[in-house]
């Protein structure tokens, strides 16, 4: 009777052991190669500034004299997510928190607030304007850009940057993206409550931007990767496009970038092999700041390599 007992014991716990390692077996995976990352504890990115990461941004920033006079002057501005970790993300910035005009970059605003009203049947996901949504990220067409603002209006691209889910434009953080003024000869303009300005970022929140996109918290996870699909393989191959290109060519680049006169701006969500994982940001006012973001590019692989 004794050794009966025994052995439904023993056949008992083979039995859970080989259920528990089947259950390891079939339980999903989070998949880190693929974007939106599937992470379901995503921390703020505020919380995630690291100051030696962020020290050695500077150190290379500031090796070149013309760009710490310009960062000293608070004409250049340059955020930068180190994502090869997605469970351990580092953070830095310079000038972060400061708000400049920035061209064509915020159109990635008008992007956000199509989807969430698409996402609350606020407006009609048509061919058409899927098209036009296209068009003003892959090539910045401005005809496009414009007829988006019309059809959302501009307190509807504000409540989607003022609201707390995404907190895209805070006031206690230096302001942040905004879309205040059609991109066209034409219309009123909408000014941001501090600086007055038509289209303005910082590199903080539009670091946060492509984080929340690259984690699939902006709207929706499936919203995220549409945005992504929107965002992906740009038809401009200047500034950062132009060294990503030689320097990560199996890269996906995920990108909207801004000029108008001394005004050059570029951001970038990298992904890709060899270690090339991270969002790049810059905002410069500078004749020269198309250079400068290509070069910024090399300096910030010295960042990852040192």
């Amino acid at each position: 009777m004794k050794s009966k007992t025994l052995l439904f014991i023993a056949l008992i716990i083979v039995s859970c052991t080989t259920a528990c390692a089947q259950d390891k077996q079939t339980a999903p995976q989070p998949n880190y190669n693929q974007l939106p990352l599937d992470i379901s504890d995503v921390k703020p990115l505020r919380s995630l500034i690291d100051l030696t990461f962020e020290a050695r941004l500077k150190t290379e920033l500031y090796k070149n004299k013309k760009w710490k006079r310009l960062i000293d002057q608070k004409k250049m501005a340059v955020g930068l997510v180190d994502l090869r970790d997605p469970l351990n993300v580092k953070y830095a910035r310079v000038n972060g928190n400061v708000m400049m005009y920035a061209a064509s970059l915020p159109k990635i605003a008008i992007l956000l607030a199509a989807e969430d009203a698409f996402e609350n049947d606020e407006l009609e996901e048509t061919d058409e304007i899927k098209q036009d949504l296209r068009l003003m990220i892959s090539k910045s067409d401005n005809a496009a850009s414009t007829r988006m603002i019309d059809r959302l209006g501009y307190e509807k691209i504000e409540s989607v940057l003022t609201d707390p889910k995404y907190d895209l434009y805070d006031e206690d953080y230096g302001g942040g993206l905004w879309v205040g003024k059609r991109y066209a000869k034409t219309g009123e303009r909408y000014p941001d409550p501090l600086k007055g300005l038509s289209h303005g970022a910082t590199v903080s929140q539009v670091c946060r931007y492509y984080y929340m996109l690259a984690y699939g918290k902006l709207v929706s996870f499936d919203r995220s990767k549409i945005m992504l699909d929107m965002m992906v393989s740009p038809e401009l191959h200047h500034k950062f496009v132009n060294s990503l290109e030689a320097v990560a060519p199996r890269a996906k680049l995920f990108r909207k970038s801004g000029t108008w006169r001394d005004f050059h701006t570029d951001s970038v969500l990298v992904w890709g092999p060899d270690g090339h994982r991270y969002i790049l940001v810059a905002l410069i006012e500078d004749p020269d700041g198309e250079k400068i973001c290509r070069d910024l590019v090399y300096e910030v692989e010295k960042v990852f390599n040192n």
